[in-house]
């Protein structure tokens, strides 16, 4: 397929450089000037999309989707695929595709999940919103840059699925570093705790898999002096279009809106530009009054 990929940051440049390993032509464009192995160069998103089969985005925001969707959409060829990456509103995603469909396009929301090591790997989960035809059509594409992708249905939804999977993923990492928090004021030892949550019922990906705490259990960000693999802001940003959504549809989030005032805080007090789990050595800091 001839690929047209706006956005090569810290994701989109190894997801683009994938896609163009595998043989197919990838023309990528990036405000910053950032190019990606064996990815051509456009000047504008325009031109980075002219003729292609498949548009795709991985962007910061919704606003700053909008904007590129707006230079894109009219340069698109029709029946081509417009798939956005990117973690934005769900109602950004649902005006997106119908602005597509008007269009003559196909459009799908395909957030993922799996961080910048996924993105290199091609081990990324996708989250698929939008209709059946087109998640067909750009599988092939998905499973170059990840290990599953998901249909997970109408316009909106993969959105859906992303926020409510990172809203679980906030709140459970920071109950997971309280309780290792905890567990070094009682002078319990690091790896004893996690032997026995890692393996009971306590047990979780954000103990399992990420553990917060440096020297026990796998490898993860916390071995590395909390260096972003999933950098905090990231987190509050997607804590916030959790809420957002929440609000919209009168959803009860006592946790979610905890964990999103948390980060905020946690930010606003040194976080940004560190991995998310850095909430550990936060909370090792604190007292027992509220934080």
């Amino acid at each position: 397929m001839k690929i047209g990929f706006i956005g090569l940051g810290n994701m989109g440049s190894p997801m683009a450089a994938n896609l163009a390993a595998a043989g197919h032509e990838v023309i990528g464009f990036d405000p910053a000037g950032v190019r990606a192995e064996g990815v051509g160069t456009a000047q504008s998103a325009a031109e980075a999309i002219k003729g292609a089969d498949v548009a795709l985005t991985m962007l910061p925001s919704g606003t700053i989707l909008r904007d590129v969707a707006t230079d894109i959409i009219p340069a698109m060829d029709p029946g081509a695929v417009f798939i956005d990456c990117s973690t934005v509103e769900v109602d950004t995603a649902r005006d997106l595709a119908e602005v597509c469909g008007a269009a003559g396009l196909f459009s799908l929301d395909a957030p993922v999940s799996g961080g910048t090591a996924g993105a290199t790997s091609g081990t990324l989960t996708f989250m698929v919103g939008g209709p059946e035809q087109a998640f067909e059509k750009a599988r092939p594409l998905l499973e170059i840059m990840g290990a599953r992708a998901i249909h997970c249905g109408p316009a909106g939804a993969g959105q859906a699925a992303k926020i409510c999977n990172n809203m679980i993923l906030g709140a459970t990492m920071i109950a997971t570093c309280e309780a290792f928090a905890l567990a070094d004021k009682l002078g319990l030892e690091q790896q004893a705790m996690f032997d026995v949550v890692s393996t009971s019922s306590g047990s979780s990906w954000s103990m399992n898999t990420y553990c917060p705490a440096p020297g026990v259990g796998p490898a993860s960000p916390a071995d590395n002096g909390y260096e972003p693999g999933f950098a905090a802001d990231l987190m509050l940003k997607d804590l916030r279009l959790a809420l957002g959504a929440a609000e919209r549809v009168d959803a009860a989030v006592p946790l979610g809106r905890a964990a999103r005032d948390l980060y905020a805080r946690f930010i606003d007090e040194g976080g940004t530009g560190r991995d998310f789990s850095a909430m550990l050595p936060y909370l090792r800091a604190a007292g027992f009054s509220p934080i």
